[in-house]
């Protein structure tokens, strides 16, 4: 960070900083941060593979790429994927601890109450895992940005892209938590609206290892497609026994409205082959994806889900916007982003809506088959791309009645 910059720094962050460097060494006070980020994530249970120590690496890069350097204090936390201990974490975080912006935050029960202390201590919180729409809908308040997707264009852009393929009859298996109920009734609605119908559906515990009995449902119903919202170790142990109970066998055909590069890697291209799907980024779309994997890769052995290239992406448009601005300020840098259309190698055509939604084109994708692979982690064929006017829910659709 330059000094100019520093200088320029918001009131609070500038006399916090002076002041606590007056006892310090030389050597310390020139290394003082200027501005605190954490990363809020699931480190160690079912999403810990789609964001957790993956994500704090992507901070981390973006921290690098930023100019910001030592100037810029990163911390981290597992959420545990419960909501008290999110909220707590996020509180302590904001109001003694001196955190600036929270990012990642999986799971859509945790992101919501992270949203309400974000909007309480009037401080950003960039969700980039979450997908529930509450957050920028019927619980917006201007301090809870949501990046990668959500569920309307993810389940709108699915049920049509099975129509396409003649696939009008549907029974949904979902996780029984918020967001699977969200995902569910979104896409019934779609459906519906496109002239399929939804013959039935069932919902399991989250963490479920056993199967049977909502796949005997979906076997019994005779529904062309199958729908799985489930994600992480859910939707791996889920489409391990889809095999076993010979639904595709008989006819069915098997889908999920989204996949991550790690389910994929984990089941094989065996099991999923074919699978069509709607993901916000892919590591080897273009050289500029590629680029940024490569280092990723470099540092975790593994290439990036779209939800850690995600938190690159929020984490360097932050650090863009305090750049320019001069200040941490909340509103000053959600002004700043909200103004100013951007790309970036994860968002293309992107632009940040008043009530705190991130829109950028999204991408239709299909599993490849094991004879189509040309080198490791090959698992997607990009077969079209989704505009991000089309995507997502338009401000004049949106629940939110307050604009940012």
């Amino acid at each position: 960070m330059t000094n100019d910059l520093f200088a320029r720094l918001g009131r609070r962050t500038v006399l916090g900083t002076a002041l606590a460097g007056l006892a310090a060494p030389p050597s310390l006070r020139a290394q003082a941060p200027a501005l605190k980020i954490g990363v809020l994530s699931d480190m160690s249970s079912v999403y810990a593979d789609y964001a957790g120590v993956g994500s704090v690496e992507a901070a981390r890069m973006a921290i690098a790429d930023s100019g910001l350097g030592e100037r810029v204090q990163l911390v981290s936390a597992d959420h545990q994927n419960r909501p008290d201990v999110g909220s707590n974490t996020a509180r302590s975080w904001y109001d003694t601890q001196g955190v600036d912006a929270i990012f990642d935050c999986p799971t859509s029960s945790v992101a919501l109450a992270v949203n309400t202390v974000a909007g309480q201590a009037k401080k950003l919180c960039i969700f980039s895992t979450a997908i529930i729409d509450r957050l920028t809908e019927e619980d917006c308040n201007g301090y809870g940005l949501s990046w990668t997707w959500d569920i309307y264009s993810v389940a709108r852009s699915s049920a049509l892209l099975q129509m396409r393929r003649g696939l009008d009859t549907w029974f949904i298996i979902h996780q029984d938590y918020a967001a699977g109920h969200a995902l569910a009734a979104a896409a019934r609605d779609t459906l519906q609206g496109a002239g399929g119908r939804v013959v039935g559906s069932v919902a399991h515990p989250l963490g479920t290892t056993d199967f049977a009995a909502y796949l005997l449902q979906a076997q019994a119903s005779r529904a062309k497609f199958v729908m799985f919202t489930a994600g992480g170790t859910d939707l791996i142990n889920a489409l391990k026994q889809v095999r076993e109970f010979g639904l595709v066998q008989r006819g069915q055909q098997i889908g999920t409205m989204f996949t991550v590069i790690t389910d994929v890697h984990a089941i094989g291209l065996d099991a999923l082959q074919g699978l069509n799907f709607v993901t916000a980024f892919y590591w080897d779309r273009d050289e500029q994806t590629r680029a940024f994997a490569r280092r990723f890769f470099a540092t975790r052995q593994k290439q990036p889900t779209m939800f850690q290239a995600g938190v690159y992406s929020a984490v360097s448009q932050y650090l863009n916007a305090v750049k320019a601005t001069g200040s941490t300020k909340a509103e000053d840098v959600r002004g700043y982003m909200r103004d100013r259309p951007f790309e970036d190698f994860f968002a293309r055509n992107a632009r940040l809506l008043p009530n705190g939604r991130l829109i950028h084109d999204m991408l239709t994708a299909r599993i490849k088959a094991p004879s189509e692979q040309r080198h490791p982690w090959d698992y997607y064929e990009i077969v079209g791309v989704v505009p991000a006017t089309e995507a997502f829910r338009t401000i004049e659709q949106s629940k939110c009645r307050m604009q940012f």
